[in-house]
């Protein structure tokens, strides 16, 4: 499949404009635009450009998600948040919500807020980046559309709750584990539908309880419908410990709706009684830990540095030439394409002419056309 690299200026004036162009705000917009742009530049193409439309752009035009996001404090306390995002843009629901935990940390050293009614936020680790760059310890999670199945079940009952962990660290870049509690995730199939890729063996479950393989687009087609469902880390059944990932995402269902009164499970696979699409009501946990109100910063990223290093210059397994840390591919796929660009494939290179088309944002000729 050919892959082009777009310029990270032209890409992301493009996004930026293509937001603005369907009603976000300007300053709104930046935000979108940097936390989607953020997947590309750690190399998370499942959550990159690759997204922007059918996640973003389409459900704004369909009218199930708002363009302009009216970020609402329901409740509040010094350490505490419970907010109510209406339907709006994730990121900027996200970002927000993130920065008021920080705040409070900052102050009374710790800080959570909570979020019902909210749309897909990106990539959960741009969340606790911002906390560990503010020298805290942050936590993000978020539901999503049921997709996964329990242990001994095969239905999809609920997302693929991402449980995502920031530290800071005294290295060019910080501790940030962002992955989600089940093997795989929806965008990781769409993505694989894309560039022709089949589905990993052991990361879906039919209806008679075997493992779904073959063409992602088919597997994909399978999740929308019911038919299969995501398995969660370990695998299906409890041979592997499958119930630990079932348990932890059980974890981040019940963070993103009991304590804000979300929505969950069923609620949100965006489809009314009669089938009607409908909003996807998201909930999120947002949660900061100031290290500063411990025993230092500079201490905690020293620790935490050494700690790491520890592990990554222990035995190698025979063939291995290294051990990693969460954060450490990221960074590295970073410095490959700080200088370049985002690799565009075919079809994501189509979904954007139709987008500056649609939107009349003719002053944008991209390198694929010449």
């Amino acid at each position: 499949m050919a892959r082009v690299v777009l310029d990270w200026k032209t890409v992301a004036e493009f996004v930026e404009d293509a937001f603005v162009g369907v009603g976000v705000p300007r300053e709104d917009a930046k935000i979108c635009t940097d936390v989607l742009l953020e997947s590309d530049r750690r190399g998370i193409e499942s959550h990159g450009c690759n997204r922007f439309k059918p996640i973003y752009i389409d459900r704004i035009l369909a009218g199930i998600q708002n363009p302009v996001t009216n970020f609402e404090v329901i409740k509040e306390t010094p350490t505490t948040a419970v907010v109510d995002g209406h339907d709006g843009m994730g990121q900027v629901i996200g970002y927000k919500a993130m920065s008021m935990a920080i705040a409070k940390a900052k102050e009374y050293g710790m800080g959570m807020v909570v979020v019902r009614n909210s749309c897909h936020y990106g990539i959960a680790g741009y969340y606790t980046s911002m906390a560990a760059k503010a020298g805290c310890i942050g936590f993000t999670g978020t539901n999503a559309r049921p997709s996964v199945a329990p242990t001994f079940g095969v239905e999809g009952m609920f997302g693929t709750n991402p449980l995502t962990i920031g530290i800071p660290t005294d290295e060019e870049f910080d501790f940030n584990l962002d992955c989600a509690t089940s093997i795989t995730q929806n965008g990781k199939i769409e993505y694989y539908a894309r560039i022709g890729e089949d589905v990993h063996p052991g990361t879906m479950i039919d209806l008679d309880g075997k493992a779904v393989e073959g063409d992602a687009g088919d597997a994909l087609k399978q999740i929308r419908q019911g038919t299969a469902a995501l398995t969660t880390l370990g695998g299906i059944g409890e041979d592997l410990a499958g119930y630990k990932g079932y348990g932890y995402a059980m974890v981040v269902e019940l963070l993103s709706a009991v304590l804000q009164d979300g929505a969950y499970g069923k609620a949100l696979d965006g489809k009314d009684e009669n089938g009607n699409i409908r909003p996807y009501h998201l909930g999120h946990f947002f949660i900061a830990i100031d290290t500063e109100h411990f025993l230092g910063e500079d201490l905690a990223r020293k620790k935490s540095g050494e700690i790491i290093r520890s592990v990554r210059n222990s035995k190698k397994a025979p063939g291995a030439e290294r051990i990693y840390s969460a954060g450490e591919k990221e960074y590295e796929v970073w410095l490959t394409r700080k200088d370049s660009g985002v690799p565009i494939t075919e079809a994501v290179q189509k979904e954007m002419i139709k987008v500056r088309d649609d939107l009349g944002l003719t002053k944008y000729v991209f390198p694929w056309e010449k």
